[in-house]
């Protein structure tokens, strides 16, 4: 499965490391992400999210619902 927040749609950057010579070398920037499950009351179930950190943080502060809710308008949860 692709690093990918379900929830926002961040995903891995590129970049470059750079040495104290600045020799350039390609790397990734890799999403935080985790897996967690979220209680959805109005559903009365579980469901388990493969979220970025700053996603969570948004769900702490707003709900799940309401994170949810804005997720499937911009179009990254299809379910």
């Amino acid at each position: 499965m692709s690093r990918v927040c379900e929830l926002t749609g961040k995903k891995a950057m590129v970049g470059n490391n750079v040495s104290h010579a600045m020799n350039k070398t390609k790397r990734k920037f890799n999403a935080n992400l985790i897996k967690k499950r979220f209680y959805l009351p109005e559903e009365d179930r579980w469901v388990t999210l493969k979220v970025s950190t700053s996603a969570l943080k948004n769900i702490n502060k707003n709900g799940i619902s309401a994170v949810l809710k804005e997720a499937k308008a911009k179009g990254f949860l299809t379910k």
